[in-house]
Protein backbone atom coordinates (compact mmCIF):
# COMPACT_ATOMS: atom_id res chain seq x y z
CA UNK A 1 0.00 0.00 0.00
CA UNK A 2 2.87 2.35 0.86
CA UNK A 3 4.15 2.12 -2.73
CA UNK A 4 0.82 1.72 -4.52
CA UNK A 5 -0.64 5.09 -3.53
CA UNK A 6 2.10 7.21 -5.16
CA UNK A 7 2.36 4.84 -8.14
CA UNK A 8 -1.36 4.97 -8.93
CA UNK A 9 -1.50 8.71 -8.21
CA UNK A 10 1.37 9.31 -10.66
CA UNK A 11 0.69 6.74 -13.41
CA UNK A 12 -3.04 6.39 -12.85
CA UNK A 13 -5.16 4.33 -15.19
CA UNK A 14 -2.28 2.75 -17.13
CA UNK A 15 -0.63 1.27 -14.04
CA UNK A 16 -3.98 0.06 -12.69
CA UNK A 17 -4.86 -1.61 -16.00
CA UNK A 18 -1.41 -3.25 -16.23
CA UNK A 19 -1.71 -4.80 -12.75
CA UNK A 20 -5.24 -6.07 -13.43
CA UNK A 21 -4.29 -7.53 -16.81
CA UNK A 22 -1.23 -9.24 -15.33
CA UNK A 23 -3.25 -10.87 -12.56
CA UNK A 24 -5.98 -11.93 -15.00
CA UNK A 25 -3.49 -13.89 -17.12
CA UNK A 26 -1.88 -15.61 -14.15
CA UNK A 27 0.85 -13.39 -12.71
CA UNK A 28 0.82 -13.18 -8.88
CA UNK A 29 0.08 -9.43 -8.68
CA UNK A 30 -2.43 -7.86 -6.24
CA UNK A 31 -5.17 -6.54 -8.53
CA UNK A 32 -7.61 -6.25 -5.62
CA UNK A 33 -5.17 -4.04 -3.69
CA UNK A 34 -4.53 -1.91 -6.80
CA UNK A 35 -8.28 -1.42 -7.34
CA UNK A 36 -8.79 -0.63 -3.66
CA UNK A 37 -6.00 1.96 -3.82
CA UNK A 38 -7.38 3.45 -7.04
CA UNK A 39 -10.71 3.94 -5.29
CA UNK A 40 -8.93 5.81 -2.48
CA UNK A 41 -7.00 7.97 -4.97
CA UNK A 42 -10.28 8.75 -6.76
CA UNK A 43 -11.74 9.95 -3.45
CA UNK A 44 -8.94 12.52 -3.25
CA UNK A 45 -9.81 13.81 -6.72
CA UNK A 46 -6.61 12.68 -8.46
CA UNK A 47 -8.48 10.07 -10.56
CA UNK A 48 -12.00 9.84 -11.90
CA UNK A 49 -13.81 6.97 -10.17
CA UNK A 50 -15.65 5.67 -13.24
CA UNK A 51 -12.53 5.96 -15.42
CA UNK A 52 -10.58 3.89 -12.89
CA UNK A 53 -13.46 1.39 -12.80
CA UNK A 54 -13.41 1.13 -16.61
CA UNK A 55 -9.61 0.70 -16.77
CA UNK A 56 -9.66 -2.18 -14.26
CA UNK A 57 -12.82 -3.76 -15.69
CA UNK A 58 -11.66 -3.89 -19.32
CA UNK A 59 -8.14 -5.04 -18.36
CA UNK A 60 -9.60 -7.99 -16.44
CA UNK A 61 -12.02 -8.75 -19.25
CA UNK A 62 -9.27 -8.69 -21.91
CA UNK A 63 -7.11 -11.06 -19.85
CA UNK A 64 -10.02 -13.42 -19.22
CA UNK A 65 -11.06 -13.50 -22.88
CA UNK A 66 -7.47 -14.26 -23.91
CA UNK A 67 -7.33 -17.20 -21.47
CA UNK A 68 -10.80 -18.37 -22.52
CA UNK A 69 -9.89 -18.67 -26.20
CA UNK A 70 -6.48 -20.16 -25.38
CA UNK A 71 -8.18 -22.75 -23.18
CA UNK A 72 -10.71 -23.42 -25.92
CA UNK A 73 -7.88 -24.10 -28.38
CA UNK A 74 -5.51 -26.06 -26.11
CA UNK A 75 -7.82 -27.78 -23.62
CA UNK A 76 -6.09 -29.18 -20.54
CA UNK A 77 -2.64 -28.09 -21.79
CA UNK A 78 -3.11 -24.51 -20.58
CA UNK A 79 -4.72 -25.66 -17.33
CA UNK A 80 -1.76 -27.93 -16.67
CA UNK A 81 0.66 -25.08 -17.35
CA UNK A 82 -1.14 -22.71 -14.98
CA UNK A 83 -1.20 -25.41 -12.28
CA UNK A 84 2.40 -26.52 -12.76
CA UNK A 85 3.69 -24.39 -9.88
CA UNK A 86 0.99 -25.73 -7.59
CA UNK A 87 1.97 -28.27 -4.94
CA UNK A 88 -0.45 -30.76 -6.50
CA UNK A 89 -1.23 -29.88 -10.15
CA UNK A 90 -3.91 -32.56 -10.57
CA UNK A 91 -5.87 -31.40 -7.51
CA UNK A 92 -5.44 -27.81 -8.71
CA UNK A 93 -7.25 -28.65 -11.96
CA UNK A 94 -9.85 -30.86 -10.30
CA UNK A 95 -10.67 -28.24 -7.63
CA UNK A 96 -11.36 -25.69 -10.37
CA UNK A 97 -13.34 -28.23 -12.41
CA UNK A 98 -15.43 -29.08 -9.34
CA UNK A 99 -16.63 -25.47 -9.09
CA UNK A 100 -17.95 -25.69 -12.65
CA UNK A 101 -19.39 -29.15 -12.06
CA UNK A 102 -21.34 -28.02 -8.99
CA UNK A 103 -22.21 -24.42 -9.91
CA UNK A 104 -21.87 -24.22 -13.69
CA UNK A 105 -21.60 -20.85 -15.39
CA UNK A 106 -22.48 -19.03 -12.13
CA UNK A 107 -18.90 -19.81 -11.05
CA UNK A 108 -17.76 -16.87 -13.18
CA UNK A 109 -19.77 -14.44 -11.06
CA UNK A 110 -17.65 -14.95 -7.92
CA UNK A 111 -14.50 -16.69 -9.22
CA UNK A 112 -12.40 -13.52 -9.04
CA UNK A 113 -12.82 -13.36 -5.28
CA UNK A 114 -11.24 -16.84 -4.85
CA UNK A 115 -7.42 -17.09 -5.26
CA UNK A 116 -6.49 -19.78 -7.77
CA UNK A 117 -10.01 -20.16 -9.13
CA UNK A 118 -9.86 -16.62 -10.56
CA UNK A 119 -7.16 -17.54 -13.09
CA UNK A 120 -8.37 -21.08 -13.78
CA UNK A 121 -12.01 -20.26 -14.52
CA UNK A 122 -11.66 -18.61 -17.97
CA UNK A 123 -9.47 -21.33 -19.57
CA UNK A 124 -11.61 -24.01 -17.91
CA UNK A 125 -14.74 -22.45 -19.41
CA UNK A 126 -12.99 -22.40 -22.79
CA UNK A 127 -11.77 -25.99 -22.54
CA UNK A 128 -15.31 -27.11 -21.71
CA UNK A 129 -16.62 -25.32 -24.81
CA UNK A 130 -18.86 -22.81 -23.02
CA UNK A 131 -20.45 -20.61 -25.74
CA UNK A 132 -18.44 -17.36 -26.15
CA UNK A 133 -21.47 -15.09 -25.69
CA UNK A 134 -22.43 -16.86 -22.48
CA UNK A 135 -18.88 -16.70 -21.14
CA UNK A 136 -18.57 -13.00 -21.96
CA UNK A 137 -21.87 -12.14 -20.27
CA UNK A 138 -21.14 -13.99 -17.01
CA UNK A 139 -17.47 -13.02 -16.89
CA UNK A 140 -18.32 -9.35 -17.45
CA UNK A 141 -20.81 -9.45 -14.58
CA UNK A 142 -18.20 -11.11 -12.37
CA UNK A 143 -15.54 -8.54 -13.30
CA UNK A 144 -17.95 -5.65 -12.66
CA UNK A 145 -18.86 -7.07 -9.25
CA UNK A 146 -15.19 -7.57 -8.32
CA UNK A 147 -13.98 -4.15 -9.47
CA UNK A 148 -17.02 -2.38 -8.08
CA UNK A 149 -16.68 -3.96 -4.63
CA UNK A 150 -13.00 -3.11 -4.18
CA UNK A 151 -13.16 0.33 -5.82
CA UNK A 152 -16.16 1.33 -3.69
CA UNK A 153 -14.43 0.05 -0.54
CA UNK A 154 -11.34 2.12 -1.38
CA UNK A 155 -13.38 5.21 -2.18
CA UNK A 156 -15.45 5.03 1.01
CA UNK A 157 -12.51 4.02 3.21
CA UNK A 158 -9.91 6.37 1.75
CA UNK A 159 -9.25 8.02 5.11
CA UNK A 160 -8.47 4.71 6.79
CA UNK A 161 -6.18 3.67 3.93
CA UNK A 162 -4.16 6.89 4.22
CA UNK A 163 -3.82 6.36 7.98
CA UNK A 164 -2.50 2.84 7.35
CA UNK A 165 -0.02 4.21 4.82
CA UNK A 166 1.26 6.83 7.27
CA UNK A 167 1.62 4.12 9.91
CA UNK A 168 3.67 1.95 7.58
CA UNK A 169 5.95 4.86 6.74
CA UNK A 170 6.55 5.68 10.40
CA UNK A 171 7.24 2.02 11.22
CA UNK A 172 9.80 2.03 8.41
CA UNK A 173 12.54 -0.59 8.78
CA UNK A 174 10.58 -2.76 11.25
CA UNK A 175 7.81 -3.32 8.72
CA UNK A 176 10.35 -4.32 6.07
CA UNK A 177 11.92 -6.86 8.45
CA UNK A 178 8.54 -8.38 9.35
CA UNK A 179 7.58 -8.55 5.67
CA UNK A 180 10.89 -10.22 4.74
CA UNK A 181 10.52 -12.82 7.50
CA UNK A 182 6.93 -13.56 6.48
CA UNK A 183 7.94 -13.93 2.84
CA UNK A 184 10.81 -16.30 3.73
CA UNK A 185 8.50 -18.46 5.88
CA UNK A 186 5.92 -18.62 3.10
CA UNK A 187 8.52 -19.61 0.48
CA UNK A 188 9.89 -22.31 2.80
CA UNK A 189 6.39 -23.64 3.45
CA UNK A 190 5.55 -23.79 -0.28
CA UNK A 191 8.86 -25.53 -0.95
CA UNK A 192 8.18 -28.22 1.67
CA UNK A 193 4.64 -28.68 0.41
CA UNK A 194 5.87 -28.98 -3.18
CA UNK A 195 8.48 -31.55 -2.16
CA UNK A 196 5.94 -33.55 -0.16
CA UNK A 197 3.54 -33.92 -3.06
CA UNK A 198 6.33 -34.68 -5.52
CA UNK A 199 7.51 -37.54 -3.30
CA UNK A 200 4.03 -39.05 -3.15
CA UNK A 201 3.58 -41.12 -6.28
CA UNK A 202 -0.14 -41.42 -5.73
CA UNK A 203 -1.02 -42.23 -9.34
CA UNK A 204 1.15 -45.07 -10.71
CA UNK A 205 0.87 -45.30 -14.49
CA UNK A 206 0.85 -48.18 -16.94
CA UNK A 207 1.68 -48.04 -20.63
CA UNK A 208 -1.18 -48.48 -23.07
CA UNK A 209 0.65 -51.32 -24.81
CA UNK A 210 1.03 -53.24 -21.56
CA UNK A 211 -2.69 -53.04 -20.77
CA UNK A 212 -3.58 -53.98 -24.36
CA UNK A 213 -1.39 -57.12 -24.09
CA UNK A 214 -3.10 -58.12 -20.84
CA UNK A 215 -6.53 -57.72 -22.38
CA UNK A 216 -5.51 -59.66 -25.51
CA UNK A 217 -4.12 -62.54 -23.43
CA UNK A 218 -7.48 -63.18 -21.80
CA UNK A 219 -7.22 -61.02 -18.72
CA UNK A 220 -10.54 -59.23 -19.23
CA UNK A 221 -12.27 -61.03 -16.36
CA UNK A 222 -9.64 -59.78 -13.90
CA UNK A 223 -9.53 -56.18 -15.13
CA UNK A 224 -11.93 -53.27 -14.79
CA UNK A 225 -11.32 -50.19 -16.92
CA UNK A 226 -12.96 -46.89 -15.92
CA UNK A 227 -13.35 -43.76 -18.03
CA UNK A 228 -12.86 -40.78 -15.68
CA UNK A 229 -12.66 -37.98 -18.22
CA UNK A 230 -14.01 -34.65 -17.02
CA UNK A 231 -17.64 -34.00 -17.89
CA UNK A 232 -16.45 -31.19 -20.17
CA UNK A 233 -14.63 -33.74 -22.34
CA UNK A 234 -16.84 -36.77 -21.90
CA UNK A 235 -19.54 -37.45 -24.47
CA UNK A 236 -21.71 -40.52 -23.96
CA UNK A 237 -21.85 -41.08 -27.73
CA UNK A 238 -18.07 -40.83 -28.25
CA UNK A 239 -15.70 -43.78 -28.60
CA UNK A 240 -14.07 -45.25 -25.52
CA UNK A 241 -12.21 -48.42 -24.57
CA UNK A 242 -14.43 -51.46 -25.19
CA UNK A 243 -15.91 -52.83 -21.98
CA UNK A 244 -14.96 -49.79 -19.89
CA UNK A 245 -17.37 -48.18 -17.45
CA UNK A 246 -18.03 -44.48 -16.88
CA UNK A 247 -17.14 -42.79 -13.57
CA UNK A 248 -17.74 -39.08 -13.00
CA UNK A 249 -14.44 -37.76 -11.52
CA UNK A 250 -16.20 -35.14 -9.40
CA UNK A 251 -18.27 -37.82 -7.68
CA UNK A 252 -15.57 -40.42 -7.05
CA UNK A 253 -16.32 -41.00 -3.38
CA UNK A 254 -19.80 -42.32 -4.10
CA UNK A 255 -19.10 -44.14 -7.35
CA UNK A 256 -16.06 -46.14 -6.23
CA UNK A 257 -18.17 -47.82 -3.53
CA UNK A 258 -19.91 -49.82 -6.26
CA UNK A 259 -16.68 -51.09 -7.86
CA UNK A 260 -15.57 -54.70 -7.47
CA UNK A 261 -12.66 -55.25 -5.08
CA UNK A 262 -11.81 -58.55 -6.79
CA UNK A 263 -10.51 -56.98 -10.02
CA UNK A 264 -7.58 -54.72 -10.93
CA UNK A 265 -8.91 -51.27 -11.73
CA UNK A 266 -7.36 -49.10 -14.46
CA UNK A 267 -8.43 -45.48 -14.95
CA UNK A 268 -7.99 -43.32 -18.02
CA UNK A 269 -8.70 -39.61 -18.32
CA UNK A 270 -8.26 -36.73 -20.71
Amino acid sequence: MDNLLPLISRHGYLFLAAVCLAEAIGFPLPAALAILTAGAVAASGKLYFFSAFAAAFFALLIGDVALYFTGRATGWALLGFLCRLSASPESCIMRSAEYFYRRGRQTLLFAKFIPGINTMSPPLAGSMKMPPQQFLAFDAMGAALYVGAYAAAGFLGSGALRAITRGLRSAGFAVEIVFAIGLAVYIAYRGLLYRKYRLLDAAPRVRVEELARRLASGGKSDILIADVRSHGYYDASSERIAGSIRIEPNNLEEEIKALSREREIYLYCT
